[in-house]
């Protein structure tokens, strides 16, 4: 369960999922290598750039599931967790990447209000995934950030999307986060990748780079 509002909806069906079945699978593979997904959410968010030896401070139910799902895969020294921001791109299902979730909106005919002062670092998944597959190669275990290279708001990751798709007639409001009202957020997730990036063949892009380089792709 990979989307925040349903953990805190269902706190007991999230940890089942997320923690439960993780023990499991890190005990089926406890003689191989294994990586587990996480995310940047782990952290409270107060001050951004976070490295791998940051305390983590998780706000909501779905960053508790992936802290404690950390802790029982890195028991393991021959296991890895990547911890990761928001990837996009093309899923099977249409609705997976951020990118689709932020289309299928503006298609329904929803302004997106969005913050100014939350920040996140996304990333293709397929880049995500070229990096995980590099760091697998060399048997890279322990901890590690993965992510974008260039800090975003929430606003300004939207409006990169609206630039591909100027026929949904985009719509945005830019608001700020003391407007809002609902479970607690993190501000700045932004993630620190440099213990990656010295295992990888090449550069973890900025968002707005790699669109400027892939001016073709659909995202």
């Amino acid at each position: 369960m990979s989307r925040s509002p349903d953990c805190q909806a269902n706190p007991q069906l999230a940890r089942k999922t997320n923690v439960e079945s993780t023990s499991v699978l890190a005990e089926l593979a406890h003689e191989i290598p294994f990586i587990f997904l996480s995310s940047d959410l782990v952290f409270d968010g107060d001050k951004g750039g976070y490295v791998e030896t940051d305390t983590v401070g998780p706000l909501s139910i779905y960053a508790e599931t992936k802290v404690a799902a950390e802790r029982i895969v890195l028991t393991n020294p021959r296991h890895t967790v990547i911890r990761t921001s928001l990837n996009g791109g093309a899923s099977p299902t249409g609705d997976r990447g951020f990118n689709e979730q932020i289309r299928l909106a503006w298609q329904a005919g929803q302004t997106l209000r969005l913050f100014t002062d939350e920040f996140r670092c996304p990333i293709p998944a397929k880049v995500t995934a070229r990096a995980i597959w590099e760091l697998a190669n060399q048997n890279a275990t322990g901890l590690f950030h993965l992510a974008g290279a260039e800090r975003l708001s929430r606003v300004q990751i939207a409006q990169l999307v609206a630039a591909r798709w100027p026929q949904l007639k985009p719509e945005i409001k830019a608001t700020p986060r003391k407007e809002y009202q609902g479970a607690p957020r993190p501000a700045d997730t932004s993630l620190n990748c440099s213990k990656a990036q010295q295992h990888l063949s090449f550069p973890l892009p900025g968002l707005t780079a790699w669109l400027n380089e892939h001016p073709k792709e659909s995202f």
